[in-house]
């Protein structure tokens, strides 16, 4: 199966005989269980020895070459208008998901002396993990009409649902999304929420990925044809269209009203249609956490309701009913083997705000972007190789205003606006207010002449530099 997307993997049914358990049914409809030799306790007890010996051997290894990976830590500098980061990768980060579940130093990052290789752009090379790209390949037909509809957010009201009355007044605005490749072959399953009577569907882009053709079902199974509004890969948020009506929609209220310990409840198809429209609970355990999504980070809720591969387009609710998340994402992990309750949600206020641009545009504009991937520079890097502190440009956008006004991979950032920045915080609060069109003037050490410059860049809107 493809590891493109992390454990909101495209629902593949092959992926059920994968993870099947290791058990072979018997003749009768009973277990077979293949049977073995006895063995003595002391032997057992021997043998019990040397694979906990083993197993601590194995975790230190493993525990050393983990820390060491995520020695360096590296962004790229695609920011919204508010400062958020839109691309930002973990250094050395091989989980299939991309989250590991410890913060990953940002600078002051120490590298042992009689490691440090010789050449500067070696080390620097490996210190620093390339930062992934994420295209959306979506050939699904396009809605091609002109749409008026602008989402708002409600007040909650004053009466808390019960779990019961919450399902029964929401559940017929959550739909199953389901998508093709070759126009007939059944590709992946996710989620929707109706945001309009005419048929406006919210989901998430990476729900509709790869896919030619989309179908919609309701919750009364009336099954529909699906055409792409628009899709956006930053935040994850796409809109379709079918052709319907008197549809009953989803209320949207404010996340940012949210508070760590409030009760949410999440409506989604996990794992496939025999699971259509299932109910889970839990508490917002979390506000504004950054996660890595594909190398890009994202700003969401944090919740333990229990979410799984389907979930992700679905809508996360406060207990008035009220949609106040899009569930994209849970914590896994290749490392840990024991993940669990760690799932998060799109904000309902960025999701509107995103959704509104697409349904008036089919894209989103006005984020703004440098064009550079940049990491902290280790001190003892700093000292190694008598060069100063501040941040490494590890890539420079082809297309950027950067690359055009000569800034190069190697180049080192030490003051922006005349500020001193050594952390990557730094250049985000030069960056915070900013505008397409603004300027922002980086003073630049070339280590090959061992000059100081300054370089005025512009700042681009994200979907020039990126697409």
């Amino acid at each position: 199966m493809n590891d493109k997307s992390g454990w909101y993997e495209p629902f593949d049914r092959a992926g059920q005989a994968e993870s099947a358990v290791n058990a072979v049914p018997a003749a009768g409809g009973q277990t077979a269980v293949t049977a073995g030799r006895k063995t003595s306790s002391k032997s057992r007890g021997i043998w019990m020895v040397i694979l906990i010996v083993l197993l601590v051997a194995a975790l230190i290894v493993l525990s050393s070459i983990i820390f060491r990976k995520i020695s360096g830590s590296k962004i790229d500098l695609t920011i919204d208008n508010n400062g958020d980061v839109s691309s930002f990768s973990f250094g050395g980060s091989d989980d299939g998901f991309g989250i590991l579940p410890f913060d990953v130093p940002d600078s002051g990052s120490e590298t042992p002396a009689d490691e440090f290789p010789e050449s500067k752009d070696d080390f620097f090379s490996s210190f620093f993990t390339p930062a992934e790209s994420y295209d959306v390949n979506i050939g699904a037909d396009t809605y091609e009409g002109k749409l008026d509809q602008r989402l708002e957010l409600s007040e909650n009201g004053t009466k808390l649902l019960t779990l019961q009355e919450l399902y029964a007044k929401c559940s017929p605005s959550v739909v199953t999304i389901i998508t093709y490749q070759n126009k007939l072959t059944e590709f992946g399953m996710g989620t929707g929420i109706i945001i309009s009577s005419d048929g406006l569907i919210m989901t998430n882009t990476h729900v509709i990925d790869d896919c030619d053709r989309i179908t919609v079902k309701l919750s009364n199974d009336d099954l529909y044809e699906a055409l792409l509004v628009g899709a956006d890969a930053s935040s994850d948020i796409a809109i379709l269209k079918i052709d319907a009506s008197s549809l009953p929609v989803a209320e949207f209220g404010s996340s940012d009203t949210l508070q760590v310990g409030e009760e949410v409840a999440a409506i989604g198809n996990p794992l496939s249609e025999s699971f259509r429209s299932t109910l889970t609970n839990g508490i917002i355990s979390g506000i504004d956490r950054g996660v890595n999504y594909n190398g890009r980070t994202m700003t969401v809720l944090q919740t333990n309701t229990a979410l799984n591969n389907g979930n992700s387009g679905g809508p996360l609710y406060n207990m008035y009913g009220k949609v106040i998340g899009v569930t994209n994402m849970k914590m896994a992990s290749s490392v840990y083997s024991s993940v669990e309750g760690i799932g998060f949600a799109i904000p309902s206020n960025n999701a509107i705000s995103i959704a509104n641009a697409l349904i008036a545009n089919g894209e989103v504009r006005g984020r703004t972007s440098i064009g550079i991937t940049v990491g902290a520079v280790p001190d003892n890097a700093a000292e190694q190789y008598k060069i100063p502190f501040g941040l490494y440009v590890t890539d420079v956008t082809a297309g950027s205003d950067a690359e055009a006004k000569g800034i190069l991979p190697g180049d080192i950032i030490t003051h922006v606006n005349g500020k001193e920045v050594r952390t990557t915080q730094d250049i985000l609060d030069a960056k915070e207010g900013l505008l397409v069109g603004d300027s922002m003037i980086f003073t630049i050490y070339r280590d090959d002449t061992g000059k100081t410059f300054d370089v005025e860049v512009v700042l681009m809107d994200t979907l020039d530099v990126y697409g």
